[in-house]
């Protein structure tokens, strides 16, 4: 069939269409190239919804028992679900659902449906007062992130609303999210004794309120228009709710009479924002699906120039995505220019000029066709699909040298033009395509992967795919048309009979390799033992650190700690990096997490013990200066940092984590400070600490049932007062724009802020105002501030990031052996897991693992259909492993870490090796099958493969060098030099070996010798 219709034979014989196709393919992929959208990284699903629920005057154990178990136990049974992880603190509870890795995202939207419907199921079966909301939008990045500073923060926030409408006009805004704001309220701060002593209870005072804020209309009287009557009297500033009447024993008083009202920000404020150290208010702005991210960042920047702000306001953008996606695709143009020129320099140098000519002209031919396919795909230039196109740039070009070379070889045997370039498709396209197939398959396990990792790589597969498919189309197609019209006449056949030196070595090693054919294959398999054991002493990573400028610094504090230290212990933090050379920008978060302005950052749940300080250095060196000053920062104790780096992928927010599971908190604590000791102790290991804290003062009003009774009241009751008077109850709002700011109703500062003046509060009852001593007494004591559980049990987590030079996988292996000793003493019913990045990396292998069967039979029916001989198909497979030996010498050498991306380098090394392979193989059997002795075949198609296989493997290996000065690619650079250094080697010496031990049993050495 292949000689019926000789494709190359077709495109020498129509020169017009195939000229006109060049041209078509060049003027179309670059246009597609230039229109594809940019981005920083691929989108990936992220596979989690925060559940909260909360419940006044609740503690910690009570949400638990009687608000999360609930909760856990009807959320248990939806599919899909894998971890239910939940926080417990007084009057709140979080639970954070997260979906089984192998989800497949076009799913989420309907799983999440299906928990906000068991939700409302579940709700009216939960306590009464118990507020539920579900959140699942986290996946936007907001990587255009703006500070306003200058102002008080109502004028921050009215200004970044102005700011929020002239983003939102700009083309290729997703959405735009204002952070910072402090609510506003109206506080009427009661004196408890007065309004008692003159008859009126704080309830009496709220409603009087709530019904001057509320909405009423007189209805409407129909003239000869409609004409609306209302009612007058509203809420409307602080003056008409000091001037709010009540009924009390002695006649009508004012608000004012017996409390203080004041206008002010809340205190305290659920959050705080600062950058460079003043308060500010941040506008982020996330880019829509498929736009520029080049062409957005212009934009916005020419947007916030044009704004005009008030007086002193100054806006300064923090996060610049259009930036780092500048920086990508330069590095990919770099990189693009560097492989071509290589290719160039060693086809130039191999094949002479007018051949290079011809092997560079494939490069553009193929990325063209590759970028039509992209833009049909929607798949845009990111950090995945650009590394897959520099990758594609040292596979691509084996056809294109496999397809001239042979036209080359014709030549020299004497063979016209067009009968060369028919062999290129007659002899050498169907095995050209199925080593294709072979590494585009070996991709496959990334690309079809069902989880966040092979979501987040996928790119890699389809693209990777795509260019090695167009790279075989331009090697029959194009480049023997090119051939015929650039390649010289034909030569002489005694012209080639010269046998240059280079294959008279190479024949004697061969000659040498088959009379020692099994030592040659002993020692090989020697070799890849070697390698594995050595594998064994190279460090294993997930996904390595990113090349960005950020510095993330989380303050944690004890659990319960009130906000206002927590904004203290961030202040030290920014008075000593104040001024910092290093520093570019510094933006602070208390009490909440940073925005998602990078999509494998994790922002920290809002806690008031918790704050994330932003960093951005001038570089990054400036960047590794910056966490040294803070690390040597002396900080008060209680006080814990964890500084991090971005990482280059889906990571944990530590990367360290050990799971302490067990039903009573007390031992879990116990062993938890054995984890944290054994961590300590661990080299590598920093910032450890757990996410409990230790048992902290709780006050306990123990009620009098007798005495309740006899006052005709309930524990309800006397707890809706307190909380009214300590924390306050909302009374209704008053309209300012298009914003609402609540009435407050509370007692005085000195009473909220002084536990022992609440004993004399006024309680009202059934039998008049009593104080609150004769209800009950006041306790004090100790209770967990916040409680962890997972798939509902207690659950207690040890963590720890890693220093600078180590990987998070070391630092678990170092802390192994004290590990399983700590978990062989163990009480029933307790147990340590481990998370962070090894389990992350673990479910991500796993992922990919699960689809190498398939891989492999697929590669097995592409190798039986072309050699039709199940033995060789098997060598050709059991081929891939030889890059082993030089990629473990490459990393060991180096000191580069093996991880996700390294292996993504190992599976492209494994299908070029059987690429080479297979194309060894199918030569010697040709060779055989036409009368020549298996020995001298052997030889022979060594040799007639020798040049093509070097050249490809020089052309990757010298295009690979700039790329293995990249942070994210690099380790996969250093895979594939080292593997392909060492496995072209074993592919001209060893595989001849092995080929001549399974097929040849016949052959003496004196026949060896013969050959030599």
């Amino acid at each position: 069939m292949m000689d019926r219709f000789n494709v190359s034979r077709w495109a020498v014989g129509h020169p017009a269409l195939v000229s006109f196709m060049m041209a078509c393919l060049f003027l179309a992929g670059g246009y597609g190239f230039l229109h594809l959208g940019r981005a920083e990284d691929p989108a990936f699903t992220l596979k989690n919804m925060v559940v909260s629920a909360q419940w006044p005057g609740a503690g910690a154990q009570q949400m638990q028992r009687q608000v999360a178990e609930p909760l856990e136990q009807g959320l248990r049974d939806i599919e899909a679900i894998d971890v239910l992880s939940t926080y417990c603190i007084p009057a709140a509870c979080v639970t954070q659902i997260f979906l089984r890795d192998d989800e497949r995202k076009e799913r989420v939207p309907v799983i999440w449906q299906k928990v906000r419907n068991r939700l409302s199921d579940l709700a009216p079966g939960l306590p009464s007062g118990v507020a539920l909301a579900a959140n699942d939008d986290y996946a936007d990045v907001y990587g255009y992130v703006f500070a306003l500073t200058g102002g008080e923060n109502a004028d921050l926030i009215k200004t970044s609303e102005y700011l929020k409408k002239i983003f939102q006009a700009v083309h290729g805004v997703g959405k735009v999210q204002i952070s910072g704001e402090i609510p506003q309220q109206v506080t009427v701060d009661l004196d408890p004794q007065q309004a008692a002593a003159r008859g009126i209870s704080p309830d009496q005072v709220a409603r009087s309120l709530q019904g001057r804020s509320t909405l009423a209309s007189g209805g409407s009287v129909d003239f000869t228009t409609v004409v609306p009557l209302n009612v007058s009297g509203a809420l409307d500033g602080v003056q008409s709710v000091e001037e709010t009447p009540l009924a009390g024993h002695a006649g009508t008083i004012r608000v004012r009479d017996i409390a203080q009202v004041n206008r002010e920000y809340a205190d305290p404020a659920p959050s705080l924002i600062r950058y460079g150290g003043r308060p500010a208010v941040v506008i982020a702005v996330a880019m829509a699906d498929g736009a520029d991210g080049l062409a957005l960042g212009r934009a916005l920047e020419k947007a916030a120039a044009t704004a005009v702000l008030p007086a002193g306001m100054k806006l300064t953008q923090v996060e610049d995505q259009s930036r780092v996606i500048r920086e990508a695709v330069n590095t990919f143009l770099i990189k693009f220019i560097v492989a071509l020129s290589v290719v160039l320099l060693v086809a130039f140098v191999s094949l002479g000029l007018k051949a290079g000519i011809i092997v560079a002209c494939s490069v553009p031919l193929t990325l063209a066709g590759v970028s039509l396919y992209m833009g049909t795909e929607h798949i845009g230039l990111d950090r995945i699909s650009l590394g897959a196109l520099i990758l594609s740039l040292g596979l691509l070009v084996d056809d294109a040298i496999i397809s001239i070379e042979a036209m080359v070889v014709q030549l020299e045997q004497g063979r016209s033009r067009e009968e060369a370039a028919s062999f290129a498709w007659s002899h050498t396209a169907f095995p050209m395509l199925t080593g294709t197939v072979l590494t585009v398959v070996s991709f496959l396990p990334v690309g079809l992967a069902q989880s966040t990792t092979g979501e987040y790589a996928g790119e890699i597969f389809w693209v990777s795919a795509a260019a090695l498919l167009f790279s075989w189309v331009v090697a029959v197609v194009f480049i023997p048309f090119l051939g015929v019209h650039l390649l010289p006449e034909a030569r002489q056949p005694s012209q080639a009979s010269r046998e240059s030196r280079l294959t008279g070595m190479l024949r004697h090693m061969l000659g040498t390799s088959l009379r020692y054919k099994k030592a040659v294959a002993g020692g090989t398999v020697m070799l890849l033992i070697v390698a594995c054991g050595g594998f064994m002493f190279v460090d294993q990573q997930f996904f390595p650190q990113s090349d960005r400028p950020e510095v993330i610094v989380d303050v944690a504090m004890p659990p319960g700690t009130a906000i206002g230290e927590t904004d203290a212990a961030v202040g030290i933090l920014e008075k000593h990096l104040a001024g910092s050379p290093s520093l570019r920008h510094m933006e602070a978060h208390i009490g909440d997490g940073a925005p998602r302005f990078y999509l494998p950052y994790a922002p920290a749940t809002p806690s008031a013990a918790h704050a994330t300080l932003l960093l951005v250095a001038q570089d990054l060196d400036a960047r590794e200066k910056l966490i040294q000053q803070v690390e040597a920062m002396s900080l008060p104790a209680g006080v814990h940092l964890h500084v991090q780096r971005l990482s280059l992928g889906p990571t944990a927010d530590f990367p360290v984590q050990y799971r302490i599971i067990g039903p009573d908190p007390d031992t879990l604590r116990a062993i938890a400070r054995r984890v944290d000791d054994i961590l300590r102790g661990t080299e590598g290991a920093v910032s450890v600490q757990a996410d409990w804290g230790n048992r902290t003062p709780s006050l306990t009003l123990e009620a009098d049932p007798d005495k309740l009774a006899y006052f005709q009241t309930d524990r309800a009751n006397v707890a809706a007062q307190l909380q009214a008077a300590i924390s306050g109850e909302v009374a209704g709002d008053i309209p300012d724009g298009h914003h609402h700011i609540p009435v407050m109703v509370r007692a005085a500062r000195p009473v909220r802020s002084d536990p022992g003046l609440w004993t004399n509060l006024p309680i009202v009852t059934g039998n008049g105002v009593v104080p609150l001593d004769q209800l009950g007494t006041i306790q004090v004591t100790t209770d967990f501030p916040i409680l962890w559980q997972r798939n509902g049990e207690l659950c207690m987590t040890v963590q720890s990031g890693v220093a600078s030079d180590i990987q998070p996988a070391t630092v678990v292996q170092r802390a192994t052996p004290a590990m399983e000793a700590l978990r062989m003493g163990l009480p029933a019913g307790y147990r340590i897991e481990t998370g962070g990045d090894v389990e992350l990396s673990s479910t991500a292998d796993s992922a990919i693992f699960a689809f190498l069967p398939l891989t492999g039979g697929l590669m097995l029916l592409a190798l039986m259909i072309q050699l039709q001989s199940f033995s060789r198909s098997l060598l050709v497979l059991f081929s891939a492993p030889l890059g082993l030996i030089g990629m473990v010498s490459g990393l060991l050498v180096t000191g580069a870490p093996f991880g996700f991306v390294a292996l993504l380098g190992l599976i492209a090394l494994a299908g070029m090796i059987m690429r080479n392979t297979i194309l060894l193989v199918d030569q010697i059997q040709s060779s055989h099958q036409n009368g020549t002795s298996l020995h001298a075949a052997i030889i022979d198609a060594t040799l007639t493969r020798a040049r093509p296989v070097c050249l490809t493997a020089v052309a990757a290996i010298l295009a690979f060098i700039p790329l293995s000065f990249n942070v994210f690619w690099g380790p996969m650079a250093i895979v594939m030099i080292g593997g392909l250094v060492g496995g072209t080697a074993l592919t001209l010496i060893a595989v001849p070996a092995f080929y001549a031990v399974l097929f040849d049993r016949t052959a003496t050495t004196a026949e060896a010798s013969a050959h030599v």
